[in-house]
């Protein structure tokens, strides 16, 4: 705590001498004692382009305990006396063997020389270097050591782009040759998918740590150029590992995370990071956050960029210790890090480390900074490198001599070029070796599937009866629920009892027999212990005991797999890259995230974009998330209507100009296999359970959208048979008209095609014109992949019928231009196909529910008049 002290005396000469003896005059003399016994050799002057970020927050902290003990959080009281009591003397400085070893065990230098090398050799390529802030390498080894130390063998990271090659070199410690490689433009990719920028990657290494000599783990995880995006990302990540291992308490796992200064004060995906950091079903039992605060944001001053103080007052919202150092003061910064380690492994809070330090260059090494900050500039480049000012510190005291700092410089330049010159050999660049989250165990050793099969999702009889019946019971004694819940739980036994399924049911069934499987199943969301519709009631409350609750789920089997089901905070952002991360740790696990509406999933547009659709593509990384979006057409305004199917289908990757080879054996799970994600609006619960029970029992994993519906939640016609879900059962992805009209399908005047709920709007109207043997209708159940095959079969079935797709969204919305163009590539643009819905409108729905209803009438009457279309021939 003293190096905090006087790095901000330092660092802020005209306030922070004042605000201590501010301090010292309002408090009692023997609080605080100090003794000046480390010399700075550089002087306030020397440094004046930095802002200054120290805060008093810790002090003040102290001083609202000695004052009022209640007013500081629990936790935090007994280690604030300890800090500030054992920081009342200063603590004592390193041994001269101590010093010597921080400088010569490589840990001030191959930060600085690993920068230095790539400069040299790619002096025109951008890097994202580390200039300015070498010490953030030694201060993450310190953090890791300590934390090893104590206990932790898996810590998680993630970082932005800034400074990660240096971090995959000498704190992952990723092969260099592979590193240097990715500079190399000619080589060729040897996985699938697009790849992606160098100082994008992650990485996954197991080793052993130097200093406490024991095992330790090590994941960086992939990210995009979003700055922050990743934060809830390792934390869903990190809370599986914990799960998975039995960590009750975050002893074995551990998450760090990196910042840039204008990221963390600017990006609201911090602020819900960190509720979600104490929330019982997302806590990872605290996080060290290291923030890289080199005093600008590409070319934005902080008097721009923010309108706090200081960057990391985000952190005050959950009380976390903020400590603020100088990162030209390797030893305060060694010294600070273990306190924030001991911080986290005491108390399992989050912790922030503001390293105040700048940037040598500008935003990359191509972008030249004296545009917009020339007298800042001027300053940095008068700056010696940290390494140089540390080293001639140490030389001027006899700590090392000039030879062994030299021998430490060309040793690491040694290491350097001779992995350059082994990656020259190399002839392909493997995407998979930056993999940040192996499966072991579940592909081939090669990485491909194990098979290209995928087993019926059908159950037996038995277990579908035995899962509806604890559905419908409270299986806990003396347990007082919600007259209103008593019937609700009543109409489940009696569907049970007809053999049928409503949705909340074949929801419950497909959860259920997979919990039976071992298989852990994790329900994440707004609302969804209950359900936004009230239809799931997965965590039943005692209507007379406060916080009594049971979960009938965790009562099916004796030996089952846990399930999870969690209402979340109110946010959509940082709660779906949680789920993200949470899924990415194993293959093993049904991970879901139920939007509210459909339509809130835009507020987390970012972790679908840059992670969920192209997470493969870029960084070979599976990933089985489920999305489940109430969407439907309702006349509930425009906020609770659309999922915006139309989003997720145009960034599907197929080709809608290519038939594929329909012969080719498993063709389906093929399709399944190459897709990025897949798209499905299911019309029936049973199809609804086999797809949940699908995403599993398929030998890879793929994102998996499910548009859910709402009012069909309880319509009486959206019921399932038994027999739809017995062994032998598959998930359709296509259901085709089964009544008169296919009896006599020469008789059909015109097929219909459609998704979801408006297929009983259909029925319906087709029923009260007395048209059932005019018109089919089909339903397109699995959008994406598009199942070119089954409806190759329908159009063939009706030679005579004109094609219409019809759908109760918008025309320039849904599905339309998703399915027109592969309809019309599997019948050979033989026909053309004809759009019956709602015209093109900028809002997705009426807020009106008399124009709703017209609208509706409107596009059945096209639907079902066989001249509609005769103008347009």
């Amino acid at each position: 705590m003293f190096h905090l002290r006087t790095c901000a005396a330092k660092l802020r000469p005209l306030t922070a001498s004042q605000t201590v003896k501010t301090f010292s005059q309002n408090r009692p003399a023997a609080a605080r004692t100090f003794g000046q016994i480390r010399c700075y050799t550089a002087p306030v002057a020397a440094e004046p382009f930095l802002s200054g970020t120290s805060s008093n927050y810790v002090e003040e902290m102290y001083y609202a305990w000695l004052e009022n003990p209640k007013s500081v959080h629990k936790d935090s009281t007994v280690w604030t006396s300890l800090t500030w009591t054992r920081s009342s003397t200063c603590p004592p400085p390193h041994s001269l063997e101590g010093r010597s070893q921080l400088f010569l065990c490589g840990r001030s230098s191959d930060a600085w020389r690993f920068e230095e090398f790539l400069q040299r050799k790619w002096s025109s390529e951008k890097r994202f270097g580390l200039e300015g802030c070498e010490v953030l390498i030694p201060a993450l080894k310190t953090i890791i050591d300590k934390s090893s130390e104590n206990g932790v063998d898996y810590v998680i990271m993630g970082m932005p782009h800034r400074g990660r090659l240096n971090v995959l070199a000498n704190v992952i410690r990723k092969e260099l040759e592979q590193i240097f490689c990715q500079f190399d433009s000619k080589l060729e990719a040897a996985d699938e998918g697009s790849g992606d920028v160098k100082y994008h990657l992650g990485m996954y290494h197991r080793r052993i740590n130097r200093v406490t000599d024991r095992n330790i783990t090590l994941s960086l995880v992939a990210n995009p150029s979003h700055l922050e995006a990743a934060d809830p990302v390792v934390m869903g990540k990190t809370k599986a590992e914990q799960f998975y291992c039995g960590d009750t308490e975050g002893k074995k796992v551990m998450s760090i995370l990196l910042h840039g200064d204008a990221a963390f004060a600017g990006q609201g995906i911090v602020y819900e990071t960190f509720h979600l950091s104490d929330l019982p079903s997302y806590t990872t039992h605290g996080t060290v956050h290291v923030v890289v605060n080199n005093q600008i944001g590409f070319t934005t001053d902080p008097r721009m960029a923010r309108s706090s103080p200081y960057p990391t007052d985000v952190a005050r919202v959950v009380n976390a210790p903020i400590f603020h150092v100088n990162s030209d003061d390797p030893e305060a910064v060694m010294y600070v890090c273990k306190v924030a380690a001991e911080w986290r492994s005491t108390f399992h809070k989050d912790v922030v480390v503001d390293l105040v330090c700048y940037r040598r260059n500008g935003h990359n090494e191509m972008d030249e900074p004296m545009f917009t900050q020339p007298l800042m500039y001027k300053q940095i480049r008068k700056q010696k490198p940290v390494l140089q000012k540390y080293a001639e510190l140490l030389v001027s005291q006899g700590v090392v001599n000039q030879p062994e700092y030299e021998e430490e410089i060309s040793k690491y330049d040694k290491i350097c070029e001779e992995a350059f010159t082994r990656s020259k050999d190399e002839k392909i660049l493997h995407i998979k070796h930056w993999l940040d989250s192996p499966w072991p165990g579940f592909f081939t050793l090669d990485g491909q599937p194990r098979s290209m099969t995928c087993p019926s999702t059908g159950l037996t009889e038995d277990i579908l009866t035995h899962i509806g019946n604890v559905a419908s019971s409270v299986p806990v004694e003396d347990f007082t629920i919600h007259g209103g819940l008593s019937r609700i739980l009543k109409t489940r036994g009696e569907l049970v009892k007809n053999r049928t399924v409503d949705w909340a049911l074949a929801e419950y069934m497909a959860f259920g027999s997979l919990l039976k499987e071992g298989i852990h199943i994790r329900l994440s969301g707004q609302d969804v212990e209950r359900g936004t519709f009230s239809h799931r009631h997965h965590v039943l409350h005692d209507q007379n005991v406060d916080k009594r609750t049971c979960i009938p789920m965790n009562h099916l089997w004796p030996n089952q797999a846990p399930y999870t089901v969690c209402n979340s905070s109110l946010s959509e952002y940082g709660v779906l890259g949680f789920e993200l991360g949470f899924a990415m740790a194993s293959p093993n696990a049904l991970v879901l995230w139920e939007a509210q509406f459909g339509d809130f999933h835009n507020t987390a547009q970012c972790i679908i974009d840059q992670f969920i659709c192209p997470g493969q593509a870029k960084w070979v990384r599976q990933n089985g998330i489920v999305l489940l979006l109430p969407h439907g057409m309702e006349g509930m305004g425009p906020e609770h209507s659309s999922a915006r199917p139309e989003r997720f289908l145009q960034m599907c990757n197929d080709d809608p100009d290519v038939l594929p080879d329909l012969k080719e054996a498993n063709f389906d799970i093929n399709q399944l296999y190459d897709c990025n994600w897949v798209v499905v609006n299911c019309s029936t619960p049973g199809n609804f359970f086999h797809v949940l029970r699908r995403q599993i029992l398929l030998p890879f994993r793929k994102p998996l959208i499910i548009f859910t519906p709402k009012s069909l939640l309880r319509h009486p016609e959206a019921r399932s048979n038994f027999d739809e879900m017995l062994p032998g059962t598959h998930f359709q992805r296509v259901i085709p008209e089964d009544g008169p009209a296919a009896q006599n399908p020469g008789n059909v005047k015109r097929l219909l095609f459609c998704t979801g709920k408006v297929y009983y709007d259909l029925t319906r109207e087709r029923k009260a014109r007395d048209m059932v043997e005019q018109v089919a209708i089909t339903r397109i159940e699995q959008l994406s992949p598009f199942p070119f095959d089954l409806l190759l079969q329908e159009v063939q079935k009706y030679p005579n019928a004109e094609l219409a797709w019809c759908q109760e969204e918008h025309k320039n919305q849904g599905y339309y231009d998703y399915v027109k163009p592969r309809l019309r590539t599997t019948i050979s643009r033989a026909k053309p196909v004809w759009y019956a819905g709602r015209d093109p409108a900028a809002a997705p729905a009426t807020g009106n529910k008399k124009t709703h209803l017209t609208e509706l009438q409107r596009l059945l009457d096209t639907a079902f008049d066989l001249d509609a279309f005769k103008n347009f021939s």
